[in-house]
């Protein structure tokens, strides 16, 4: 199996925020964003995989700043981790104003997707080769993350927590 780097599973996913996509403050829907970076997410996972993916779980998401209604909303998702069947992808949210230009970061997510067979079970996927600054810097904090996750969901002892108690001895 040939490894693969992030950017082969990169997806851009663009849309605009119409009325029926907004709370009572005229900002996009929080569902309807995770539905949209579920989706970009999902793309980015097959594309690594080459396979059918489901989500396993969305690890984190940040609401840091609201998507006022009219705006072209654009979700980047690239492969930051590769583990055995499961995948992390991170899911950027960039906002752009169309009346005067500006674009900048609003949100993110991290997601884990699970390729399965085609008895739909999981099957192995390709190992990630990061390349950017910003991609190592992902993939190194994957383990980390993945660890967390585990522990909280009850499928990790304490005691085998590696890279937590590694990241918890700096401070």
């Amino acid at each position: 199996m040939k490894s693969k780097s992030p950017s082969d599973s990169r997806t851009i996913m663009t849309t605009i925020v119409l009325t029926n996509e907004t709370n009572t403050c005229n900002n996009m829907f929080g569902g309807d964003l995770l539905a949209l970076m579920d989706r970009a997410c999902a793309i980015a996972a097959q594309r690594h995989a080459e396979a059918r993916v489901v989500t396993a779980s969305v690890n984190h998401v940040s609401f840091s700043l609201p998507i006022p209604l009219g705006s072209t909303v654009e979700v980047i998702a690239k492969v930051s981790r590769a583990f055995g069947s499961s995948m992390e992808i991170f899911a950027d949210i960039w906002v752009e104003n169309p009346l005067n230009q500006t674009k900048i970061k609003s949100n993110e997510g991290i997601y884990t997707f699970v390729a399965l067979d085609e008895n739909m079970k999981p099957q192995k996927v390709p190992e990630l080769i990061p390349e950017t600054e910003e991609e190592i810097f992902r993939y190194k904090g994957a383990k980390q993350r993945r660890e967390l996750s585990l522990l909280l969901s009850g499928r990790l002892k304490p005691s085998e927590a590696y890279e937590l108690k590694k990241l918890l001895k700096k401070f």
